[in-house]
Formats: C-alpha cells, structure tokens, sequence
C-alpha cells in the first residue's frame, strides 16, 4: 500500500483533476460524498481517498498507519470485507499470505471462529466481550461473518465463541446504526439469519432471547431460498405485520412462504411500510403482483387471503397495473369479478404496448402518473420482457432515468447479469458516468451483482463487466482487489493486463 505521504498526494491530485473539470475525479467524489455542486474542502478529498482504500475516514486510516502500520492495516480491512461479504477464497488466501493477520483483532478474531483465540484475550481481559470493534461489539463480528459457508466444520468453535461471549455480558440482542444518518438499527439476529444465512447461531439466538421482531429478520428471511429461517422466526413469535415481509416473498413468487405468512396473522391487504426511515419499495399486494409478473398461483393466493382491488398506488388502480405490466391472468382475474377500472389515455397506451399492439401515438413521460415513470427500470430483468422494454421506448418511454435509488435501468441490467438487455441499453447511449444513491457506478453496480444477486448462478456478470469495459469505463485497480467472486476478479485482472490505459486509481470497487 502506498505511504501516508503518497495518500495525501493523491488527495492533492484529485483536488486538481476535480477542478479541472475531471469527470472520473467528479465521479468519485460523488461516490463517497453525494453532495452535487457543494463547495468541497481539503477534508473531503482526504475521506474520498481513505474509503477509496477501504478505511472509513481518513483519522482512522492515520490511526491505522501510525500503530500497526499500513501495509498490515490494508490486508486487516480487506479480510473484514471479506469476512462480511463472504468472500472467503480471500479470507483463505489472505490467512495463507500471513497467518498472525488477526493477532490482537478481537473483532477479527470472532469473525474467524478462532475459538483458541477469542478463549485466550477473554481470560486476559473479559471487557472485550462489550467493547467496541470498529462499528459492531464482537457478539455482531460473529454474527454477521459468512466463514461458515466455507468452513461448516468450525460449527463448534463459532458456538463455543457465541456462549463465551454471552458469559462475559455480551447481548444477543445487541445492534448497530444502519448507517450515519439514521437511528434505525441492524440486529444480530438479522445478521445471522438475515446477512449471513446461518440458520445454527440464528436458532442459537433466538433461543437465548433474542427479539425476532426486530425490523428486519422476518423481512429478510424471505430472501434465503429456503424457508428455515422463516420457520423459526414464526416459531419464535415473530409478528408479519408491519414488516412488508410478505411483499418481499412475493418479489420470488413464493407461494409457500406467502402461505406461512397468512397463516400467521400476517395482512394480506396491509399497506407497505416504511423501515429504517426510507419510504417503502413495494406496494400493496394487486400491484406488487403486477409489476412483479407473479405467477397465476400467487394470484389466486392473494385473492383467496383478501386482497382488494379498490387501492390507488402511485396515482394507479391495480386493474391499471395489471394491464399497464402486462400481467394477463391478474388482468382476467380483475375482470371477472368487476374491479375493471377506466384508464386514461396515458395508461391505455402502456397497455396497448404491452399487449404487444401499436401504441397509436408516443408516450409524454411527464403526464404518466408515478406507477408507470420507471416502467422500463422495472420489467426489464423480467423473463421475456425484452421486446416489451424496446417497444416502450420506441413509443417515447425514457431508457435512463433514474428510479428512487438513483438507480438507472443500464445499471439495474448490469445488476440482474443481463447482458443482452444491457447491449441494447448501451446502444442507446445512457450515462456511464452516473453514480446512485448506493455510490456505485455502472462498472460496481455489476460487481456488486455478482455477488449479491439471488439469480447470479444463472446469470452473466462478467459478459455485463466486458460490454462496460467495451464502452471505455473506466477500472479502478483496487475493483480487482476487492472483486468478491473469483470469476469476476480473475475476468478483471486480464483485462487490466490487456488494456492498461484503461485502469485508474481512486474510484468505487
């Protein structure tokens, strides 16, 4: 890693490359501090370059350099992100590199399941068990570590860990901050359940105490692919109202989990929550089903548990909704039982489009209510709606603009590992250079997919990275660092090889 002395050039060098009118410098600062047409400070410049080299802040970076040095520190950070991330092929080539790597990182320590370890510093000092890690108290370190998916044979030193923490104070119903600017806080019941997928020290918890109505487990568990986590949570008491949990299974067309979710009280007509102080993503349960093209089955679900039609959502009904997404079976169900509802001309048209029929004239984007703006953004990863998604914009529909996450639909194609949807969205000539209200940019929003997106084994990630890098984006050397999916880092590497020119400092991985 470079010196201190060399960190603070770069910040200088961002400065100048910023204010000369830079776009890759404007884009990283962006990145890390979205604050369009602020007056930037010596400060600022100094944190873009700390989190560019996975530091929160540029003190703790100085702290870092000035104790255990930074080349040590840099490999410290990256294993922490690759414990969190469930990275583990670079947790196991970082350990193999320098096995002491986490020698007196407590924090680290739990997250390894090194029971020797953590056993050791407890019996020297029984303090550490309520002592601040970075963000999280060990108890979260623990919790919210994927090195079981890798490492299923240390099931008994992460337990023995659990229990020796709980012994010495530690609270299973510990939590942190979601973030800088929200008093909404991150279980660890949620990071084992939720985050981590680890059903063991999840039941663990759960049986210790822990809250399973903590605003974000019973949500979560929906996402896991199996329905352990979901089980137990009921099991435990969790209540469904109030979380949008059954919206989100209903983002996988999971009958069974929307079945488990009734059957315990939850509200198959409730209106959508907001969590954490963000205004809800879904909607309720007729329209979710339309613009998630659920399957016949899910519908006849939610009819049969009391789903109404006479909603308005985003200035839409949900018979509006059926027709304008395209959703056939939703569309007749409606009709037959009379919640057929007029449509104005602007509906009548995304109608007719997609009913695959000629739009008869081409879509004002300003007149169309709120429901259908982000139209293209939200069929696009759909099977089969490519065809749709071209119609739309043929008819007038705008291909970039950005949803309430600042996400644009070449970014959200790039995300799903849809290569040939995104092709068609380059061909169009989007923003590349556009960065969402996550920081990312095209190029991490794709990374970020590869290692996230529940469909990424079936999906192309890595044909998304070539037709971006294609297109002159530019690679940022630390996102073949911390590329968590090996394909994708092994994909970045060679490209860097082969087209040096096109590789920068700075900028998000």
């Amino acid at each position: 890693m470079k010196s201190l002395d060399q960190l603070r050039r770069d910040a200088k060098a961002l400065r100048k490359t910023y204010e000369a009118g830079d776009a890759h410098a404007r884009q990283r600062l962006e990145a890390y501090l979205p604050r369009a047409g602020a007056a930037w400070k010596h400060a600022d410049y100094l944190h873009v370059v700390a989190r560019e080299n996975s530091f929160e802040s540029w003190p703790k970076l100085v702290w870092a350099a000035e104790t255990v040095g930074l080349d040590c520190a840099a490999k410290q950070q990256r294993l922490k992100i690759a414990l969190f991330h469930g990275q583990n092929w670079v947790v196991d080539r970082l350990l193999e590199e320098t096995p002491d790597l986490a020698a007196e990182q407590f924090g680290l320590q739990c997250a390894l399941f090194d029971r020797a370890a953590v056993e050791a510093a407890l019996a020297e000092d029984a303090g550490l068990a309520v002592r601040n890690f970075g963000p999280r108290r060990p108890i979260l370190h623990l919790a919210y570590s994927k090195r079981l998916q890798a490492h299923p044979e240390l099931e008994g030193d992460m337990m023995a860990i659990a229990r020796a923490l709980v012994a010495h104070r530690a609270d299973v119903n510990d939590s942190y901050p979601a973030g800088p600017e929200t008093d909404h806080r991150l279980s660890a019941l949620y990071g084992a359940i939720g985050h981590a997928n680890n059903m063991v020290l999840g039941r663990w918890l759960l049986e210790q105490g822990a809250d399973p109505n903590d605003g974000e487990s019973l949500y979560h568990a929906t996402e896991l692919g199996h329905h352990e986590g979901l089980k137990m949570l009921l099991a435990h008491g969790a209540v469904p109202q109030g979380t949008n949990a059954l919206l989100r299974a209903m983002d996988f067309d999971d009958t069974d989990a929307v079945r488990m979710l009734l059957a315990a009280g939850a509200d198959v007509d409730e209106a959508p929550v907001a969590v954490g102080g963000q205004a809800p993503e879904v909607m309720r349960a007729l329209h979710h089903a339309a613009r998630r093209m659920v399957s016949a089955e899910m519908v006849e679900v939610l009819l049969a548990g009391g789903a109404r039609a006479d909603h308005m959502e985003r200035g839409m009904s949900a018979y509006a909704f059926a027709r304008v997404f395209g959703h056939r079976h939703l569309t007749e169900r409606l009709e037959a039982r009379g919640a057929v509802t007029p449509l104005t001309p602007e509906e009548a048209m995304l109608a007719r489009i997609a009913d695959g029929e000629e739009p008869g004239g081409f879509v004002d984007p300003e007149r169309l209510p709120e429901g259908a703006r982000y139209l293209v953004r939200e069929i696009l990863h759909l099977p089969g709606k490519l065809d749709h998604v071209k119609r739309l914009i043929a008819a007038g529909m705008e291909y970039d603009r950005p949803d309430g996450e600042g996400l644009t639909p070449v970014q959200v194609a790039g995300w799903e590992g849809l290569p040939e949807v995104m092709g068609y969205l380059l061909s169009l000539k989007p923003d590349l250079g556009h960065v969402n209200t996550y920081g990312g940019t095209l190029l991490s929003t794709i990374i970020h997919g590869s290692e996230n997106n529940g469909a990424r084994a079936e999906r192309d990630h890595v044909g998304c990275l070539r037709l971006a890098l294609e297109e002159g984006v530019a690679l940022p050397k630390r996102a073949i660092d911390l590329a968590g999916a090996p394909e994708v880092a092994a994909f970045l590497a060679d490209w860097a090889e082969a087209h040096p020119g096109q590789v920068v400092d700075g900028g998000v991985a």
